[in-house]
């Protein structure tokens, strides 16, 4: 009887070791680099074009006033980022609301640079304005066709023989506006200053060059 109560203790060990024995082989190990991975920081945010920036301000701007317009649409400076190529880390619009006879800049950034730059839209103070004038009208959105990136292409293209003789003279002012001469939504792409620059202007409809000077 000993003897028996010996063999079961024994079996019934050898049984105990072989299942925890199964147990920890199929627990699969820990993949290598998972970890590495999990905690690897993103890379930079992306610059936007102003079309990606323009939509998010401007839905913000008809909450504040449903008649609001949009007057101009330019890039701002963002420190750890330069603007390049029709692309930018942030844009502002100014949009104009004749009801309330008040303006408001509305921004668009893909980062938050404190204390003044915030991720997303940002809205700034409503200040007085007089309303839109032949030198300021209020930009067609439904024509508003070509993106910044494209009109900055094309500017570029145009400007190549003066950029390749002022080298070191990069972009000073990209932005839409619209006027009474014009008729249409333009982009303006400057290089240098007015007394030694280039300006080419750019139809946001239609993307054809529509004149450039020296």
């Amino acid at each position: 009887m000993g003897t028996l109560v010996k063999r079961c203790s024994a079996g019934a060990a050898a049984i105990a070791v072989l299942l925890l024995a199964g147990c920890s082989q199929s627990t699969p190990p820990p993949a290598s680099g998972g970890s590495a991975a999990a905690t690897a920081p993103a890379g930079p945010p992306e610059m936007v074009t102003a079309k990606t920036a323009f939509w998010p301000t401007y839905k913000a701007a008809q909450a504040w006033s449903s008649d609001a317009e949009a007057m101009k649409i330019a890039p701002a400076d963002v420190s750890g980022f330069k603007n390049d190529g029709g692309k930018a880390a942030m844009w502002q619009v100014t949009f104009g609301s004749p009801s309330k006879h008040q303006f408001r800049v509305y921004s668009y950034a893909i980062t938050t640079v404190p204390p003044d730059i915030h991720k997303g839209v940002d809205a700034g103070l409503a200040m007085p304005w007089g309303g839109q004038t032949r030198d300021a009208m209020p930009i067609d959105t439904t024509v508003f066709n070509i993106d910044s990136d494209a009109a900055y292409k094309t500017a570029a293209a145009q400007a190549a023989v003066w950029t390749a003789k002022n080298p070191g003279k990069p972009p000073t002012s990209l932005e839409l506006g619209s006027t009474y001469e014009l008729h249409a939504p333009v982009w303006y792409v400057a290089w240098g200053n007015k007394k030694d620059g280039y300006i080419a202007l750019v139809n946001a409809d239609t993307g054809e060059l529509f004149k450039s000077r020296k």
